[in-house]
């Protein structure tokens, strides 16, 4: 059964393992570093994390966020050039499932997760056009391509939850 919840600052070492398990540099999708003392501070500042465990505990994903203006890396300030999205819209991402928990409804629970956290408001989030599984899982949420950019040589898509008829 998977629950989910905020992460505390006890999750960190796990949602660090996580997440850099699955960076770039170790064939993964995921931008930027993650280490336990990022994931520590993001809790602590009060930027919401939501973690999907699994039995006995065991993480089986996690769902970043932030405000804008929080510590924007590059890429994400790229987005924000190219969709700043509407009033009181978030920045949703990074988020990682575990690969043996894939296709098994984590990322749903956590984005039900996050919409109960914020109700309302948009998130706005970024993917690799070349990772077609992450974009056809978000737009399987009802997530909708609002623009796109070209950061580092690869052109990332940004998304939105925000319904058309709110754009």
């Amino acid at each position: 059964m998977t629950t989910t919840r905020l992460a505390t600052s006890s999750d960190a070492e796990a949602i660090s393992a996580l997440l850099t398990a699955n960076a770039g540099d170790r064939g993964g999708m995921l931008l930027g570093q993650w280490p336990r003392e990022v994931i520590e501070t993001r809790i602590a500042r009060g930027q919401s994390i939501v973690i999907a465990t699994g039995d006995e505990g065991r993480l089986l994903g996690a769902l970043l966020t932030s405000e804008q203006g929080f510590g924007e890396a590059p890429p994400v300030q790229a987005m924000l050039k190219a969709w700043p999205g509407g009033p009181g819209a978030y920045v949703y991402g990074p988020v990682c499932v575990a690969p043996d928990a894939r296709g098994l409804g984590v990322l749903d629970a956590l984005y039900a997760r996050l919409q109960a956290i914020f109700p309302g408001r948009e998130a706005i989030l970024f993917i690799r056009e070349d990772n077609p599984r992450s974009l056809k899982a978000h737009l399987r949420l009802g997530m909708r391509a609002v623009a796109r950019y070209n950061f580092g040589g690869k052109v990332f898509v940004v998304l939105s939850d925000r319904s058309e008829e709110q754009a």
